[in-house]
């Protein structure tokens, strides 16, 4: 009987030994000095960016007593939305005390016809290039990626003397057209790469069957377009909503984005300077491209992944 018990209690010892080495095991592969490395570069690259918008969201909350108190790490003691209400509706650019909700709307009927041409340009000339084989397209593919690598402040006057001879200076046309032609180079290049990667058997089988330029195009290569137009929508988005030059010169009193009315808040302040205004319209001005980001990150990654891989 004693025999037994000794037996018994070796062998529960054994288990709780070996239980005991596993979880000394797993723990050393789990906390090796090249994973804490990259542990310690993930904490301290997301407490630089983080620390930035945590400083712009407790100042754009607090009143302007408790911002002069020079503490910008301090959560505010009584907080109140007045800054944002007051940075969406009645916030002054010079003399128009309309608040930053009037650039928002100019975003959106720019970024709207701008993404939607310039994808569809886009798919068309990554289709052409990829499936059908036209006299000197590997040198018009080269021109295109070209304009990727021409800062727009080499072109800009051109541009002016071209839109104005057009009559398109200062108009929502104009504007929807340069961000079309800056995002040409960029949307042709990723559907370009997706398209190598669909076999050139279905396009054959397509041709065999009857189907022409557009046919194929719509009936065949959109539907099978999904990931990488997603993908493309994040960029574009992205790009125009946060672009200001382009916007600041093409697109007229008008329809100035955004951004460019951000800036007219923050540097046409008279008297003492409304912090908490200000940082509530900048967070309110990158609001879009982050729900854009939170929102479509997965399919971005994926689209990245299906059409970058075939060149």
């Amino acid at each position: 009987m004693s025999a037994t018990i000794d037996t018994t209690g070796t062998a529960a010892s054994a288990r709780a030994a070996m239980r005991e080495r596993q979880r000394q095991a797993a723990w050393r592969r789990h906390f090796t000095p090249a994973r804490l490395g990259i542990y310690a570069f993930l904490a301290s690259a997301a407490l630089f960016f983080l620390l930035p918008l945590y400083v712009m969201i407790v100042t754009s909350l607090k009143p302007m007593s408790e911002i002069r108190l020079g503490n910008i790490f301090a959560l505010p003691q009584q907080p109140s939305v007045q800054a944002w209400a007051q940075a969406w509706s009645s916030a002054c650019t010079g003399l128009n005390c309309e608040g930053i909700s009037v650039g928002f709307w100019n975003s959106v009927r720019i970024v709207v016809p701008s993404t939607i041409i310039s994808i569809f340009v886009g798919a068309v000339n990554g289709y052409a290039l990829s499936f059908w084989r036209v006299r000197w397209a590997g040198a018009l593919f080269g021109v295109l990626m070209l304009g990727t690598f021409v800062p727009y402040q080499v072109v800009i006057f051109p541009l002016v003397k071209a839109l104005a001879a057009m009559q398109l200076f200062g108009s929502l046309p104009g504007i929807v057209l340069i961000h079309t032609i800056f995002g040409m180079p960029v949307m042709t290049l990723l559907f370009r790469n997706y398209y190598a990667s669909v076999p050139e058997e279905l396009f054959k089988a397509a041709r065999i069957d009857g189907g022409g330029f557009w046919r194929i195009f719509a009936q065949l290569m959109l539907p099978m377009s999904l990931p990488i137009i997603v993908v493309a929508v994040i960029l574009q988005v992205t790009g125009i909503w946060n672009d200001f030059i382009l916007g600041l010169v093409f697109a007229g009193r008008e329809n100035l984005p955004m951004t460019v009315q951000l800036n007219n808040i923050i540097n046409s302040t008279q008297g003492e300077r409304a912090y908490n205004v200000n940082m509530a319209a900048t967070i309110l001005t990158s609001m879009v491209p982050l729900i854009v980001y939170f929102v479509s990150g997965r399919w971005f990654v994926r689209g990245i992944a299906a059409g970058a891989v075939k060149g």
